[in-house]
């Protein structure tokens, strides 16, 4: 796929924008990010209040780690009267969840009228799955070990990355999509899953990936709306 894309857009650069993660595990992925990507130039927007700014340097390496990459740095534009960055409080846990609840509202057609979280979270309950076998995908847990008596548990009510196997083991799996996993049947080995993605390209998935996406509690705790995620025993409605 990756060759593909190299052949038809040669010399087109590929520009990444991150949601300016500075600490804890937004931090950490960006730092993984950094090193998978490799980049060749990163543009770091700088505020007057230092703390709040990335580090210097090429703070994803090791220090035994060479690098050519270019580094720009460029002040805040919005400031003050005395030079001091202004900045826009916003709820980060807010905005990860508008993101996530973005994608899935892809589930249903533009000209559905979908406008309120309560309308979305019934809508995504009352969505028929589509039903993936377990023997046909394996799943890749990215940040834990997990049992395999425990691995149904650790799925059920997740948000996880649908890839596909790469044909040599070096490469990184390419990640087509998201989906929720809707339920599990232990019995027939059959996975309920939502998710945007058209069926002929979740006909190519067979590997699940298990990170740190959450679905966001306010499509689980919507007045008047039973969340069939925090149900046990869940199967599909017919």
């Amino acid at each position: 796929m990756f060759d593909k894309i190299e052949r038809h857009h040669a010399g087109v650069p590929l520009v990444i924008n991150t949601p300016g993660w500075v600490k804890g595990i937004g931090y950490d992925i960006l730092v993984d990010m950094l090193k998978y990507i490799s980049p060749t130039h990163v543009v770091k927007i700088c505020i007057s209040t230092e703390s709040k700014n990335l580090p210097v340097g090429v703070f994803w390496l090791d220090e035994d780690d060479s690098t050519s990459t270019t580094i720009i740095e460029v002040n805040s534009a919005r400031q003050d009267s005395f030079k001091r960055s202004v900045l826009v409080q916003k709820d980060a846990r807010l905005m990860r969840d508008l993101r996530v609840m973005a994608y899935f509202r892809q589930c249903f057609p533009s000209q559905l009228n979908i406008t309120t979280i309560k309308e979305l979270a019934n809508a995504l309950a009352a969505q028929p799955p589509f039903e993936i076998s377990v023997s046909s995908i394996k799943i890749k847990h990215l940040h834990c070990q997990v049992p395999k008596t425990e691995i149904f548990y650790s799925l059920n009510a997740t948000i996880v990355g649908l890839a596909i196997s790469s044909e040599s083991g070096e490469n990184l799996s390419p990640c087509i999509g998201l989906g929720i996993v809707r339920g599990i049947d232990t019995f027939r080995n059959i996975l309920y899953l939502i998710t945007p993605v058209p069926p002929d390209s979740l006909e190519k998935v067979d590997l699940l990936l298990q990170g740190f996406i959450q679905i966001p509690t306010c499509l689980l705790q919507v007045q008047g709306c039973v969340s069939p995620y925090m149900s046990a025993n869940v199967l599909p409605s017919d």
